[in-house]
């Protein structure tokens, strides 16, 4: 079975908004909505479990019937964190009867462009590898610096990948990672795929991303999600 997790335990303030980033309309709909989409519209997927911020899971659950999001099934209270809530939605979805072989998409909320080819690819790489991690390589000149300000130091772009969600494993094996990581004292690890770094001894396979599966985290995040939303190629362009 094939479960996409979709985290929404955060409350956005970098966005500096009234309301968490996850539930601003964007073409008169709720952004995390547009997400969940995604999900419900790939016939691969055949459950949604949404990682959400408490006080808002009722709101979730309506816009859910309202966009007729059938294949949301579970809504799991978010963390103080990041890692926490995914913890909170994987054991989750271990109490609730999966199994240890299925597969999880970990995905953000906040990435309502996601295409069914990542979603695919995902499930393909995570069938045949165990670990399937959504990564774009980097484009642009890296600079290091300690203060944000200063720096003397470059660091190489070929060898390196930015990465994006779906972060696609094996039920049991993520849980694996986070019993470790608990053992060892890692407490807030950023995403699932530095987790599995700092924990050590696990390959990671990369499926490539999209520029277009842009996470929305600032007010100008929206600006270019609306322009996406409105923009398509160009029939000439090869």
């Amino acid at each position: 079975m094939n479960i996409a997790l979709v985290i929404a335990g955060g409350s956005g303030n970098r966005m500096g908004q009234d309301i968490p980033k996850q539930f601003i309309h964007v073409d008169g709909c709720p952004i995390i909505i547009h997400t969940l989409l995604a999900f419900q519209n790939h016939p691969d997927i055949h459950s949604i479990a949404v990682v959400c911020l408490k006080g808002w899971e009722t709101v979730l659950q309506s816009y859910a019937n309202q966009f007729s999001i059938s294949k949301l099934e579970h809504i799991y209270p978010g963390g103080s964190t990041g890692m926490e809530s995914i913890h909170n939605g994987i054991y989750g979805l271990k109490e609730d009867g999966y199994e240890d072989d299925d597969f999880v998409l970990i995905h953000d909320s906040v990435r309502p462009l996601l295409s069914q080819e990542i979603i695919s690819n995902n499930i393909a790489i995570c069938k045949e590898y165990g670990c399937a991690i959504t990564g774009i390589q980097c484009r642009e000149a890296i600079l290091q610096s300690d203060d944000g300000f200063v720096t003397r130091t470059s660091i190489p772009r070929d060898t390196l990948i930015r990465t994006q969600t779906p972060q696609t494993f094996r039920l049991g094996n993520i849980i694996s990672v986070h019993e470790e990581a608990k053992a060892k004292g890692i407490m807030n690890s950023v995403a699932s795929c530095t987790l599995i770094a700092e924990v050590g001894g696990r390959d990671m396979h990369v499926v490539p991303g999209s520029e277009k599966n842009i996470k929305i985290t600032t007010t100008e995040d929206l600006e270019i999600l609306k322009a996406l939303m409105h923009t398509h190629k160009e029939s000439w362009l090869k």
